[in-house]
């Protein structure tokens, strides 16, 4: 799965980057069972992370529209305990949000300690959203990509695993998600006019990703960018990454507090 894990010291052009791509993957009957066996794998090493209580594992996922985020979250996090998961959406800010720096909605929610944290849409909204609508001048956002860079080291240094996934669609793609959204009665609800607007501005949209893949993408909190025209190939490469970091980490189950060898349960 390195191919898709990103070079700080080599600059990235997502023309160059095939949303198809599959690898030597021709259809998704031929990685059925190992995505079974990884998303499997994955609620055993979790366990184990939870009862830890040592580290955490931070997943951010951006996309642009119908790049597939919430559909990621249904396949890799499907079958792990709530009770150590938790999903957090970012919308537009709230007034409270608004009134402090812009990290600070995204700091209070980042797990803890024995904890799987999935991040639907993220802090890097605004170097994306902010910097394609003008919502704060260049002299604001361009210094962001560093205040970033040293936010995810903090959290690194203390115990945080980061994997960040851009999910790579084409424009193409994209529209023919966008008309089932439309078609389709059941996924109607999910279609807004605002994603035409959106649409519009795939090329800024392409060139602010670009910038926040090459400027933070580091040794720490590297980013991966997938090709996810396939959906079936898009979980798979997230699950078979999240299962190599979750092995990597290698969480331990702790011993016991006491002595439990003289243990006698009476009937």
């Amino acid at each position: 799965m390195n191919q898709y894990k990103l070079d700080p010291d080599k600059a990235i052009k997502l023309k160059d980057v095939d949303p198809d791509d599959t690898g030597d993957i021709k259809q998704k009957a031929d990685i059925r069972d190992k995505l079974e066996k990884d998303l499997a794998r994955i609620r055993a090493l979790q366990e184990a992370l939870y009862a830890e209580h040592k580290r955490s594992l931070l997943i951010v996922l951006q996309a642009m529209d119908t790049g597939g985020k919430d559909g990621t979250i249904e396949h890799v996090c499907s079958g792990l305990n709530p009770q150590g998961v938790v999903v957090t959406p970012f919308k537009v800010p709230s007034a409270e949000e608004m009134a402090h720096d812009y990290l600070w909605r995204v700091h209070k929610v980042t797990p803890g300690k024995g904890m799987i944290g999935v991040f639907n849409r993220s802090h890097y909204e605004d170097v994306l959203v902010v910097r394609v609508h003008d919502l704060a001048p260049k002299e604001v956002w361009s210094k962001r990509y560093e205040q970033i860079n040293h936010f995810e080291r903090l959290l690194t240094d203390n115990g945080t695993v980061i994997l960040k996934f851009f999910l790579h669609i084409s424009k193409a793609e994209q529209k023919e998600r966008l008309l089932d959204r439309l078609n389709t009665p059941d996924k109607r609800w999910k279609f807004a006019l605002g994603d035409l607007k959106e649409r519009a501005l795939w090329d800024q949209y392409q060139e602010a990703y670009e910038d926040a893949l090459n400027k933070c993408t580091t040794a720490a909190a590297p980013w991966y960018v997938v090709p996810a025209n396939k959906k079936w190939y898009r979980n798979y490469v997230v699950a078979r990454i999240v299962r190599q970091t979750l092995e990597e980490m290698d969480p331990q189950y702790p011993q016991p507090a006491e002595d439990l060898s003289h243990v006698v349960i009476e009937d």
